[in-house]
């Protein structure tokens, strides 16, 4: 199989390494030379610097997104017209515009989506999944995923206020960058809708988004759930906490434990990670995945449906917390 990547910043790079290590060979590069990361690893393969000759000439199976937000969609149609099945890197884009002519063109093309919420591979959110599905704390009832991290120490070798998580004509702000939880909290409780946001720019870092929110979310199951999101919390705390009748779940991205309490037992149940766990477990196992589904022996766990219902969700908060911007 082949495969064009697109983008080679730090997602796309990773991309690149697990596509390395799970066997894949036959790579082609899509890059504008903007990258602030060091050349060396990327030195012999194909590169190119136009989308439409990278199709022409290469016609690859599989097409990666892993560009900057804002323009996924502009990579992303053209791609998936000429038959290229994608793995576009969340979230989908900065906007519901264009999100038509992706399905239009998906069909025309007869191609496959899988969207890269990589925490759906995460063993400890899955196990939260599984106790879920055996009611192991009765009926869910409340939910909170909080999720604060220092935007200055994501990629230290850049200055992150010229990163895209960081600005708006490139679908940057916390909400948009940040917006895992919309889709495992979907993932986890089923459907839901935004009762009430607020977003906020701390001052601190000094750009142009919003660099806080917190949202509030009703799911159409009955349970209440909320989310917060920063860009200045250090250490980095990423949690996640779901109330039943019976009991408590909790899952913990650094420890990577989940935890699972029960009225009956009157203690705590304790799942660790897999010996060696580390992040890119997650990538590796949904590049793996991702590979399954252009094979055809896999349909996507995460859904272009997934990944335009995240979307809403982000963009509903965004515009209902008074992020400033346009979306």
């Amino acid at each position: 199989m082949r495969f064009l990547i697109c983008g080679l910043g730090s997602i796309g790079r990773r991309h690149l390494r697990n596509l390395l290590a799970l066997g894949e060979q036959d790579l082609v590069l899509l890059r504008t030379g903007k990258s602030t990361l060091p050349d060396e690893e990327l030195a012999g393969f194909p590169t190119e610097t136009d989308l439409e000759k990278a199709l022409d000439r290469w016609s690859p199976d599989a097409v990666i997104i892993a560009n900057p937000t804002s323009r996924h969609l502009e990579t992303a149609i053209p791609a998936a017209r000429a038959g290229c099945d994608l793995l576009i890197e969340k979230p989908i884009s900065h906007s519901l515009a264009g999100i038509d002519d992706l399905i239009c063109a998906l069909e025309d093309g007869a191609a496959k989506v899988l969207v890269g919420f990589q925490f759906r591979f995460h063993p400890g959110l899955r196990q939260v999944k599984a106790w879920l599905e055996e009611d192991a704390i009765g009926e869910p009832i409340g939910a909170r995923a909080h999720w604060g991290e220092y935007l200055p120490a994501w990629h230290p070798w850049e200055d992150y206020r010229t990163s895209y998580a960081a600005r708006p004509e490139l679908g940057g702000g916390v909400i948009l960058t940040l917006c895992h939880p919309f889709d495992y909290l979907r993932w986890l409780l089923g459907e839901a809708d935004v009762a009430h946001a607020v977003a906020k720019r701390s001052g601190t870092l000094r750009i142009p988004v919003e660099d806080m929110a917190e949202v509030l979310l009703c799911f159409r199951s009955g349970v209440l759930g909320s989310v917060h999101m920063d860009y200045n919390q250090r250490p980095t705390s990423h949690w996640l906490e779901i109330i039943g009748s019976e009991g408590t779940v909790r899952w913990d991205q650094r420890t990577g434990e989940a935890r699972l309490w029960h009225a009956g037992l009157g203690d705590w149940t304790i799942l660790q990670p897999p010996e060696g766990f580390g992040r890119n477990w997650m990538f590796r196992d949904e590049m793996a995945h991702f590979l399954e589904v252009v094979r055809g022996e896999k349909e996507p766990v995460c859904s272009l449906t997934d990944g335009i219902r995240a979307l809403e969700l982000a963009l509903e908060a965004r515009n209902k917390g008074g992020a400033g911007y346009g979306s």
